[in-house]
């Protein structure tokens, strides 16, 4: 727990950069990225501002993939060097900064649908030796008559049609899946599946529980996510790197334990944080405000932070926090606070916790969208009971009684004229509310101005070179 609050920061200013493990070859990089494709969809959208997206691993090419583009294209090409989240996600946020008209994101994606700016996602042809994966494939599957659904990593989407062209014959009853970006235009048919950016019929009687799936790429968040949503479904990976095929040892029930787990630790909450973990994923505003009336009702309190990329120093900021709920795609959402100093759950296991019509049937939402109205998951909340009428139970980890319904507030809120009040001649209005009044509490409160206190002083002369290394350290100082 101590290292996930302080690191020795001395290895990481001295180290040299060494070349990217994922970063095209240098002599490919017209095919590695698509240039021709990518130019195209500049080209005929006719886009005069362009921002490119790079995940850490591929940012030694941004340079001269910016410079090709803007030759073949004569639009302006912005490098985003840093995104806001998640870098599978698209940081419209960032483009927005430099008013680009559309977004080519590089790299492995998460496909999550963006809400305004048009999009192409070029995820990088990582090489795949399809005659060895179709091996390994045959030695998970020796069954000719298996139903096996076939889903791959972004970055090696582009070699599973050689696949399919091996496997086919041999096994009639597997199916591929085929990656495609934004929801499907309309209603998907029953015997479909559209999630997580992959489309693929079933054809098996008894639907996925019937199919076994075979993931091609590295063990990450993607497979942990298919896993926890089809955890029904038996489960095989060949890893492209290490050219191995296995079957996925995994305990899911036992990472299922886990968040249910953490589903206990949100009924037993009193404080919960919102974090906002995207701001470009459609509907991220409207479960936003489902999670806030769904918070309210249940009798908790609910603070929404922005805060960028969640880590262990920032969120040990928020004390009064008991637990937080991170809003972001179906990805990133599953978030490993086992180093955090309080818990993170997801939309779906605070819906578990709060919404007592919701029961666990044993499948398990990543996407905060099947929450929401309308959605294929959405169970409405209901009717709150007095509190005197309200059934309590007890917590599996305090031991404490609490309410085991939605319960009517006892005392009706502030409206909203009443929340500002003189307060004084500097600050004529302050809010009044319990955040306003636990932080009037607290002994720090952060930087304060402390205006016509501090002297004014000139500028002087400071200190030159790194914290860790000034020029004039161990000199003694004047």
């Amino acid at each position: 727990m101590a290292t996930a609050f302080s690191s020795d920061g001395e290895a990481a200013l001295r180290r040299e950069p060494g070349p990217a493990a994922a970063a095209a070859p240098r002599g490919d990089l017209d095919g590695f990225y698509e240039m021709g494709r990518a130019a195209a969809f500049v080209r005929g959208g006719g886009f005069r501002k362009v921002a490119l997206q790079f995940p850490d691993e591929l940012l030694a090419d941004a340079a001269a993939v910016a410079a090709r583009m803007e030759a073949a294209t004569a639009a302006e090409m912005y490098v985003l060097g840093d995104t806001t989240y998640g870098s599978c996600c698209v940081d419209e946020v960032a483009a927005e900064h430099v008013g680009a008209e559309a977004v080519l994101h590089y790299g492995p994606a998460c496909l999550s649908p963006c809400r305004k700016l048009p999009v192409l996602h070029i995820f990088g042809q990582q090489p795949l030796d399809v005659g060895r994966c179709a091996e390994a494939f045959r030695e998970l599957y020796p069954d000719r008559q298996s139903r096996v659904v076939v889903l791959s990593d972004v970055v090696y989407a582009h070699a599973m049609g050689e696949l399919e062209q091996q496997l086919c014959p041999e096994y009639p009853n597997i199916v591929f899946s085929r990656v495609v970006c934004g929801d499907p235009p309309g209603p998907a048919p029953p015997r479909e599946v559209w999630r997580f950016g992959r489309q693929f019929p079933v054809e098996a009687p008894g639907g996925l529980q019937d199919c076994a799936m075979f993931y091609v790429g590295a063990e990450g968040l993607a497979l942990t996510s298919f896993m926890l949503t089809w955890n029904c479904c038996p489960f095989s990976s060949f890893d492209p790197a290490t050219g191995c095929g296995r079957r996925e040892t995994l305990n899911v029930n036992r990472a299922l334990m886990r968040r249910l787990y953490l589903v206990e630790r949100a009924r037993d909450a009193r404080v919960v944080g919102i974090l906002v973990g995207t701001l470009g994923v459609v509907g991220y505003l409207a479960v936003l405000q489902h999670l806030r009336e769904l918070l309210r009702q249940a009798g908790k309190r609910s603070y929404t932070l922005a805060v960028g990329k969640p880590n262990p120093a920032k969120l040990a900021n928020f004390l009064e926090v008991d637990i937080f709920v991170l809003v972001a795609c179906a990805q990133n959402s599953l978030l490993d606070s086992s180093d955090f100093y309080r818990p993170i759950v997801t939309p779906y296991e605070l819906e578990l916790a709060c919404n007592p019509a919701r029961e666990w049937t044993g499948n398990y939402l990543t996407d905060f969208r099947d929450l929401l109205p309308g959605a294929c998951a959405h169970v409405e909340l209901p009717p709150a009971v007095p509190a005197a009428e309200a059934v309590p139970d007890i917590s599996l980890i305090t031991g404490e009684m609490r309410a085991a319904h939605l319960c009517e507030p006892l005392a009706p809120q502030l409206p909203p004229s009443t929340t500002l009040a003189c307060r004084d001649q500097t600050r004529a209005l302050a809010e009044i509310s319990p955040a306003a009044s636990f932080l009037e509490s607290r002994s720090w409160r952060g930087l304060e101005q402390q205006l016509g206190q501090t002297p004014v002083s000139k500028a002087v002369q400071g200190r030159r070179g790194i914290a860790i290394a000034y020029e004039d350290e161990g000199r003694k100082q004047p």
